[in-house]
């Protein structure tokens, strides 16, 4: 009995998870997407799929949720899936994230993937995403501290890091007064909907919407790809 109520809360956030991943299938062609270099929808999203090769990212140092400094050198030799988000958006991340969130439970429990793979969430919004506000949000879905990293830091380095690094669209604009009094946001924050599939080289292998099931299928069979590629860093 006592091991039936630890399993309940978790069989409770991977339905939720679940239900969540059908609702971005069911609404993605209606929300609004923000990508660097206008990619959308069908055919054309798999032009950034496919495992070619679409750049390397550029050094970094972050914070993560932890309070300590990661950086491109502790992510070399995995093979890493990275997502542009932001606690307080209510746009497209309560969709995308649970996409991460999945994907992270499928595999959390397998050593051998454990060793292999990182998954990594960067805010879009580092002046009100603290460490601790991250450290809540990830709460929320149970998030492995080793093998799910949460980064914050200064607004700039996260603007170029997108933009330059990862080359995926990144910004913010002035929200009507009607939207503001709605909200009591000021202002809207744009980033990419999209995750990112980096390989143990840290070269960008793809790019593929987190509003699209379909994609989210390529998504996992090209990281299974690169964790059977004998490359190393």
């Amino acid at each position: 009995m006592e091991k039936m109520k630890k399993q309940f809360p978790t069989f409770l956030q991977i339905l939720w998870l679940v239900l969540a991943v059908i609702l971005a299938a069911s609404v993605a062609a209606g929300v609004w997407v923000w990508q660097a270099g206008g990619i959308r929808g069908g055919s054309e999203q798999k032009l950034l799929e496919g495992l070619k090769v679409y750049g390397a990212v550029p050094d970094f140092e972050l914070i993560e949720r932890s309070g300590r400094k990661i950086g491109l050198k502790d992510l070399r030799g995995k093979v890493w899936i990275t997502q542009f988000f932001y606690t307080n958006c209510r746009d497209v991340c309560p969709l995308i994230v649970p996409q991460m969130g999945l994907l992270h439970l499928e595999y959390q429990s397998d050593p051998e993937f454990r060793l292999k793979v990182r998954f990594v969430s960067i805010t879009a919004d580092p002046e009100r995403d603290t460490p601790e506000a991250l450290r809540k949000f990830a709460e929320r879905f149970s998030a492995d501290r080793k093998l799910w990293l949460f980064l914050t830091g200064d607004k700039e380095k996260i603007t170029r890091l997108a933009q330059e690094g990862f080359r995926v669209g990144i910004g913010e604009k002035e929200n009507s007064s009607e939207v503001k009094k709605k909200t009591g946001e000021e202002k809207e924050i744009l980033h990419s909907s999209r995750l990112i599939l980096v390989d143990r080289k840290g070269q960008i292998r793809g790019y593929y919407s987190g509003l699209d099931a379909e994609a989210m299928v390529r998504l996992r069979r090209d990281l299974k790809t690169l964790l059977r590629s004998r490359d190393t860093a």
